[in-house]
């Protein structure tokens, strides 16, 4: 049975109003250790998620259950499931009528878009070439490749039907040097692998490795520091997640202004830093519409599902513009509702590479990645982290050795009002989030202070 017809049965079978989605999802992995292939696979499944309403005293109750399904025989149970826990809960703090835009559109009849191991044929090949590269220098390459193109189908008890494709393909390498004493990681984030060039990937690891022959033992303290594309996605991603309305109105996040009011308005950086998102951005195209009915602490979709999602300015030149708002909370503050897109866009206006960045300072810090990024002080979003495979000291222009790990406090916003150099922004792969984000532009930043704040023992 389609997945379409599938979601159709669900809502046939359901006798409280109410969403039903499916998710028909297939990969493409290839997996390599010690310089040699070692896995390949291909997967597919197919996900239910029903959400239905249900009127209680005091108000409108949720109900809300998500699992693999092997066929239509499975459609029913889940629907009275979720029925169940929507009978059975409490009322919803966000209640809100279902949308009912786009009634039928987004190619509703279109079968699944898929991947298959194919797509990873041409990088299979060029990796062996590498191997032999990696031999010769005297390197270990360990990493994976990975394709997933989810195709889903939502549909409503409101006659909203919506169709999507999300393809998503992301590779890391780690480099070492054969004593193991040094590593250097490097990813690219794609959407079909035809970018991909697996072997300049490795000569920027290379790089890193030759970097390593001198190693120093630095203290802890505030240096001047370069961060790369990645490192400054994963600390904006953190913010993006957390950049939520309701949470700024209530007090309870590094945007609330008191009283009720956020920081919308007011200026962060004295740069000209954009940051938006936009589901139509070239190479980073992500689904147009609200495609999950869960609830998160602080924003709830569950009333959101199949919601267009427009692009967003949320800093422009360093103000303030937006945060993430759900439509109950948006009918609440009588402002737009802003559904966050899956995709993260900032640029300074600058224009160096950040090998000119390197060429430009006197003495200071280079990062690779930043690794178990973790939340310390959300008031502040203070947080904390360790740097990982490979911290590199600069002195008068020149990368002089590789220098032991620290663990990092910093607050990515009060980061935004410290960037003294914005580089030329690119697509990027971060390291830490990148199991569940892979669709950035971001550009190198120098910032003159950034907080080591004790030295790790961290590989």
């Amino acid at each position: 049975m389609r997945a379409q017809d599938l979601v159709e049965l669900a809502l046939s079978s359901a006798t409280l109003p109410g969403l039903a989605a499916v998710s028909e999802r297939t990969e493409a992995n290839l997996r390599w250790a010690n310089s040699a292939l070692t896995t390949n696979g291909e997967m597919r499944s197919l996900t239910l998620t029903v959400t239905a309403t249900a009127e209680v005293p005091g108000g409108t109750a949720t109900g809300t259950l998500s699992q693999e399904i092997a066929g239509p025989d499975e459609v029913t149970g889940v629907v009275a499931a979720a029925e169940h826990l929507a009978r059975t809960g409490t009322p919803a703090e966000d209640a809100i009528a279902l949308v009912e835009d786009y009634p039928h559109g987004d190619d509703w009849a279109a079968g699944p878009e898929t991947t298959d191991i194919g797509v990873l044929a041409g990088l299979a090949t060029t990796l062996g070439e590498v191997f032999i590269q990696a031999a010769a220098a005297g390197h270990l390459l360990f990493g994976f490749a990975e394709h997933v193109v989810t195709t889903v189908y939502l549909g409503s008890s409101t006659g909203l039907r919506r169709r999507g494709v999300q393809p998503s393909g992301r590779l890391e390498l780690n480099a070492k040097t054969t004593d193991l004493t040094a590593s250097a990681w490097d990813g690219r984030a794609t959407r079909d692998f035809s970018d991909v060039d697996v072997a300049a990937v490795y000569a920027e690891t290379s790089t890193q490795l030759g970097w390593a022959h001198n190693r120093i033992e630095l203290p802890a303290g505030r240096y001047e520091t370069l961060l790369p594309p990645g490192a400054v996605a994963d600390l904006l991603i953190y913010t993006y997640w957390t950049a939520n309305a309701r949470a700024a109105e209530e007090g309870r996040s590094v945007f609330a202004a008191g009283d009720g009011q956020t920081l919308i308005g007011q200026t962060l950086s004295p740069l000209p830093l954009t940051l938006r998102s936009d589901p139509e951005y070239p190479g980073l195209e992500a689904l147009p519409f609200v495609s999950f009915t869960y609830s998160a602490d602080e924003s709830s979709w569950t009333f959101d599902g199949g919601a267009p999602i427009a692009p967003v300015t949320w800093i422009e030149r360093g103000v303030l513009r937006e945060l993430i708002r759900t439509r109950a909370q948006a009918a609440k503050s009588g402002l737009p509702p802003t559904p966050p897109p899956d995709n993260l866009i900032m640029d300074g206006e600058g224009t160096a590479s950040l090998a000119e960045m390197i060429a430009a300072t006197e003495r200071g810090l280079l990062l690779t990645c930043l690794w178990y990024i973790r939340d310390v002080d959300p008031e502040r979003l203070l947080l904390t982290g360790l740097t990982r495979d490979g911290v590199y000291l600069i002195e008068n222009g020149q990368v002089v050795g590789a220098v032991n790990n620290f663990r990092f406090n910093e607050s990515p916003v009060e980061l935004l009002g410290r960037i003294t150099e914005v580089g030329a922004a690119e697509i990027t792969l971060c390291r830490e989030w990148n199991d569940f984000f892979t669709r950035t532009v971001m550009p190198p930043i120098r910032v003159p202070d950034f907080n080591m704040s004790t030295v790790s023992q961290a590989s």
